[in-house]
């Protein structure tokens, strides 16, 4: 399955309430930042899909267990030349939790 049938639309928002900003200088102590596109697990509620570049062609994405998300913070939206519209998110993952990263290549031989 193509990445690109991962993502989703997201809605336009005029108006959103005030969030008192978190001390950056704490987060960085304990939590890492992941800048992308979230997405929904096909199966497991559990987990999250962070998609990289999500109009790149050799894009590739994180899966991060919910439970080790202490924040999100809101991103400004990217939209590709058709103009649909993708949420980018910026979130801060525990240190030393265990994630997954994906990655396309080609298979090829090893040249030894």
């Amino acid at each position: 399955m193509p990445l690109t049938d991962l993502m989703q639309k997201s809605n336009k928002y005029e108006i959103q309430s005030y969030k008192k900003r978190t001390d950056l200088k704490e987060l960085k102590k304990t939590y890492v930042p992941f800048t992308g596109s979230p997405q929904k697990h096909p199966y497991n509620h559990e987990i999250v899909i962070l998609l990289i570049e999500p109009y790149n062609r050799n894009t590739s994405y994180y899966e991060f267990k919910t439970k080790d998300i202490f924040h999100v913070e809101e991103l400004p939206n990217v939209t590709n030349l058709e103009g649909e519209t993708v949420t980018m998110v910026r979130i801060w993952v525990k240190k030393k939790s265990v994630a997954l990263r994906c990655a396309p290549f080609f298979v090829e031989d090893l040249k030894i």
